[in-house]
């Protein structure tokens, strides 16, 4: 039921986010004189659609509903850059027009997440990257009890039956404030028989345990680790913090985004290589890139049953997340994406060449069927880990 309730909740997510994103475009559009002629939730076939006459995007603009659930559209007139027969085609916008129409998506999205962020800022922000951004002077930190997260086959913690999601409270008659103790506290009694307080589904629970004298394979005495939920949160700041740490996942994104690219077509580039070990090194690098990433099968297997069972704050901070990442998606000069179309725009006028329909289309296609097979690859990397 989760899973259901999660897929639809991130449904609804991603349609919010990406109709925003269009929305942008399109209120850019209007009030630069470009005429908007659609704008659709979802993708077609088209289920219902009513053309008004008088509207906040203009006039006799068609307002859609579409079957595809998965975002939304906006269709403006003369869409291509060499439009320019009628007044109100994109294509006969200025250069600097079509820059804020292509970039206003970009701008909502990330206005989005930094709003979504402020108000996670003001109830708690959850520790996500380290040297998270904070305001020293006004940074409320709070911890969650530590859970544990992984429990070694035929560990000590095995076999007194302490199961993954329970909250430790107290190893060895002394509280576990902090993760970081769980090492120290079952090191400082290695080899004896001690009690663990731990909390299990809402009831208080113990169990005996007896410790490894020995650590030389680096599990641990206990043989198993704990995982702690620390939050800040702010008051004056939260608008600061909001945009700071907008900015730092921005970045961040961008760095990983770099990275995985790097990865992948490296490791291609060196499978070329008949060398065994440049082949082990290449198939390294690969695996590392599709290890950075999550597609559809990633998204319904693990992030999307969490928006439910983790709460609100989880759900506004991954919303957050999403809206971010389409932001630093759409600045990359992909064709097909806005930062592409965009990059092929500024192309053709730096070479002082016009960009013909049939050119725009064919690399805008190519771009297309390029994000098409990296979301291919990346559902089936998805498929080998959750099988695996």
């Amino acid at each position: 039921m989760e899973l259901i309730l999660g897929i639809f909740a991130g449904i609804i997510i991603l349609t919010v986010l990406v109709v925003l994103h269009e929305l942008g475009h399109a209120i850019v559009a209007k009030r630069n004189g470009v005429t908007v002629e659609e704008f659709g939730i979802g993708f077609p076939p088209k289920a219902w659609g009513k053309k008004v006459k008088n509207s906040f995007l203009g006039k006799d603009v068609v307002y859609s509903v579409n079957w595809l659930p998965l975002g939304g559209f906006v269709k403006l007139q003369g869409e291509h850059d060499q439009d320019d027969g009628k007044k109100g085609d994109f294509g006969a916008a200025s250069f600097w027009v079509k820059t804020k129409i292509l970039l206003a998506g970009v701008l909502i999205n990330w206005l989005t997440a930094a709003v979504l962020l402020t108000v996670l800022a003001l109830f708690g922000v959850p520790k996500i990257v380290d040297n998270q951004f904070a305001v020293a002077s006004d940074n409320i930190t709070s911890r969650e009890t530590p859970v544990l997260n992984y429990i070694e086959s035929g560990s000590p913690a095995d076999k007194s039956g302490l199961k993954t999601g329970d909250k430790v409270s107290r190893v060895a008659g002394k509280p576990l404030e902090f993760a970081e103790q769980l090492s120290q506290l079952t090191s400082a009694n290695k080899g004896k028989k001690i009690v663990i307080d731990y909390e299990r589904d809402g009831t208080s629970k113990t169990a005996e345990v007896t410790l490894r004298d020995d650590n030389s394979d680096q599990k641990g005495y206990l043989g198993a680790s704990v995982f702690q939920r620390a939050s800040y949160r702010a008051t004056w700041s939260a608008p600061i913090v909001g945009i700071g740490l907008t900015g730092q996942l921005s970045w961040l994104t961008l760095q990983g985004v770099g990275d995985m690219a790097t990865n992948f077509f490296g490791g291609l580039a060196q499978k070329l290589n008949p060398d065994q070990t440049a082949q082990k090194a290449a198939d390294e690098k690969i695996a590392k890139a599709g290890d950075n990433v999550a597609g559809p099968v990633g998204l319904l297997g693990v992030i999307l049953p969490s928006l439910i069972s983790q709460g609100a704050q989880y759900m506004i901070l991954i919303t957050a997340v999403i809206s971010l990442s389409l932001a630093v998606l759409n600045t990359l000069p992909i064709p097909g994406l806005d930062g592409g179309r965009w990059f092929l725009i500024a192309l053709f006028r730096a070479l002082n060449k016009p960009l013909k329909k049939e050119t725009e289309e064919r690399i805008v296609g190519m771009g297309m069927l390029f994000l098409m097979g990296l979301i291919v690859l990346i559902t089936i990397a998805d498929v080998g880990k959750v099988i695996k």
